[in-house]
């Protein structure tokens, strides 16, 4: 799972907590690049499972920031549970986590600030009803890259879930293609996915050098969305043909 610091010189901020056993492992790697869990004053979050909320609980305690979230996914954060129209809902487990105390909704497009950071929510559902793709601009040296933080865009789901539509349940397939193409057309010269294999982060990482920096990849956005529209595809024709 990913959790990404950005930093400032007026406070950081941190996206997503990981699992919720993953809290002291964040706090430690924050401390070990030279910063403090004190000084990220917002925390946000790509959708409240517990494997990307979990840990969120208790960095907030421990930094103090600021928590924001979608409106559906901050209703999931408060109780510590997606609801029943999430695609893995299932009301005794596995996706319960520590309740966040309070959180604050961000609507589609809208911009947090922290200092002179900016960070856009670009709502994204279909994984979970709540899912938030975030971006931001990133300037080094004078150079500055659009950088894109791309939630979940897999058709998972509780058996029996269904994303065509029903004669009770809504049909879920336009939304989530509108949320796969809007990922697609993000300016996006670096891209992290919220699970880092379908980004490749390990991977650029070791191939980095001072000459070569992989991560950035104008065409990682694309490329993530025309899997995720295979994909999508793919289960939308099983469960047609069910």
């Amino acid at each position: 799972m990913s959790a990404l610091l950005v930093t400032s010189d007026q406070g950081h901020i941190l996206l997503d907590g990981a699992l919720p056993q993953s809290a002291p492992l964040i706090i430690r790697n924050i401390a070990a690049l030279g910063f403090r869990i004190e000084d990220v004053k917002l925390i946000v979050n790509s959708h409240a499972h517990d494997d990307h909320a979990g840990g969120i609980a208790q960095l907030q305690r421990a930094s103090g920031a600021t928590v924001a979230a979608s409106a559906l996914a901050a209703r999931a954060l408060r109780a510590g549970l997606v609801g029943p129209d999430d695609p893995q809902y299932k009301a005794d487990g596995p996706h319960r986590f520590p309740k966040v105390a309070q959180v604050t909704e961000v609507a589609d497009g809208g911009v947090l600030r922290v200092g002179a950071l900016a960070i856009t929510a670009h709502l994204t559902p279909g994984h979970t009803t709540g899912g938030t793709t975030w971006s931001w601009q990133s300037c080094e040296n004078g150079r500055c890259l659009d950088v894109v933080y791309a939630d979940s865009l897999n058709a998972m789901s509780q058996d029996g879930f269904r994303f065509l539509g029903s004669a009770t349940a809504p049909d879920r397939a336009p939304s989530f293609r509108a949320s796969i193409d809007k990922v697609a057309a993000l300016k996006c010269d670096v891209m992290i996915a919220v699970h880092p294999g379908f980004s490749d982060v390990m991977e650029k990482h070791a191939a980095r050098t001072s000459g070569n920096n992989p991560f950035i990849d104008p065409g990682a956005c694309r490329r993530y969305a025309a899997d995720a529209h295979e994909r999508l595809a793919d289960r939308l024709k099983r469960e047609a043909a069910q």
